[in-house]
Formats: C-alpha cells, structure tokens, sequence
C-alpha cells in the first residue's frame, strides 16, 4: 500500500485536512524562492497546532522539512527546532550532507530521458530506512514543483529494488497509473491538490488519496495469478 505525501503545507488547516484525509507523510517547503515556502518559526506553529494526532493506530504520520542547498548544522537545527522527522534535500547537496545530518536525510534524484538511473542514485543510497530517496521530474533550473511527470519507466527500475517516493505531476486523474506502473513505497504530491500555488485545494486533496485507495482495494482484491 503505497504512503501518501502531501507536500508544501503552508497552514495549520492544511495541514489538519492532510491528517483528517489520512496523508501518512506532511512536507514543509523551506527554501525560500518556492511559492511553498514555509518559514522554520511557521512549520514549529503547524506541528504544535497538531500536537497528540500524529501518532495513529497504524503507524506515526511523519514530517519532513525540504531543504534546498542548505547547510547541514542548519537543516539539523530547523528539524530539532520543528519537531521534524525527516529531511528531504531537494538541491544539489553532495552525499557528504547527508553523511553529516545522519540518518533522518533523504535526497531528490530526478530522472529524465536522458539521465542514467545507476549514476544518479549510487552516490546516495545511504538511507537503511524508506524511503531511500525520492524521485522527481529532471527540469533544469529548478528544484521541484514543476508539475512535470518524471520517468516512470526508470523510476519503476528503481522501485524494483529500493523503496522510493515517486513525485513529479502527480494528481487524481494519473496516480493510479502511476502506482500500478511504479508500484513506489509512497507517492508524493504538491501542486496536483492546489487551487493556486501554496494553497491546498480540499476537494483535490480528497480525490487524491480516494484514488490512491481505490488502487489498494483493487489489488488485495483481485484474483490471484495463476
């Protein structure tokens, strides 16, 4: 069963209808050119705001905080002073970052037609514990949130053998062929539940994690294959 990410959460009510939805994973956008962005002292605020509904039954919902170009002693200081789980760095990090956060940092490959799937996540298969890394859509120039779909055919060669987030122009209308081709430890998603940039759009949001759902149900229940 694939893990829902709702990405750049900019409010506490965003972020209360991502929990009351059922998303299993919530991300802050700290870089500040993102029309996601949140500042450190905004995120402390949502966490607090949700404090004692993180914790369900069937596991924790994990916050991850997004890190672009970031200095290491900087992303470990906003993760403690936010109450995070996880650092995702969407930048040009080298492996060395992630050495120095340790073992709650993941990093964005992004894959394209072009790009070599074994090159591009060797150096940073660091991570005991899913996800390994997630993967985006390759747009030069910018550092997620395009909206643009990633290779779904190497990113499937990837989920082969690593439990990956797949993200990149994710939305209700094409997830359940994203997992059913992918088939990722979790699905990750911003502005495929927006009504404008940084504003989460409830409706979308619903839909989304309706379709995932349905693509979990259809599965358990489907004969088995002879």
């Amino acid at each position: 069963m694939p893990r829902v990410k709702f990405c750049g959460l900019t409010s506490l009510e965003d972020a209360q209808a991502a929990v009351d939805l059922g998303a299993d994973l919530l991300g802050f956008n700290f870089y500040p050119k993102s029309p996601r962005y949140i500042s450190p002292e905004g995120c402390a605020a949502i966490i607090a705001g949700l404090e004692g509904q993180l914790n369900r039954p069937h596991g924790r919902v994990i916050t991850v905080g997004i890190f672009v170009n970031h200095l290491p002693d900087e992303v470990i200081t906003t993760l403690k002073a936010c109450r995070l789980d996880l650092a995702q760095l969407s930048g040009d990090e080298p492996p060395e970052d992630l050495r120095k956060i340790g073992s709650s940092a993941f990093k964005v490959v992004r894959l394209g037609k072009d790009t070599k799937l074994d090159e591009t996540i060797h150096p940073y298969l660091l991570r005991q514990l899913p996800p390994a890394f997630l993967i985006d859509a390759s747009v030069p120039g910018t550092f997620g949130g395009t909206g643009q779909s990633a290779d779904w055919d190497q990113a499937r060669l990837a989920a082969e053998y690593f439990p990956i987030l797949l993200a990149g122009g994710l939305h209700h209308g094409n997830i359940a062929r994203a997992v059913q081709q992918v088939q990722p430890w979790g699905v990750d998603v911003a502005s495929g539940i927006e009504s404008a940039p940084g504003k989460k759009d409830y409706h979308k949001m619903a839909e989304f994690i309706q379709a995932v759902r349905r693509v979990e149900k259809s599965e358990l229940t489907a004969p088995a294959r002879e």
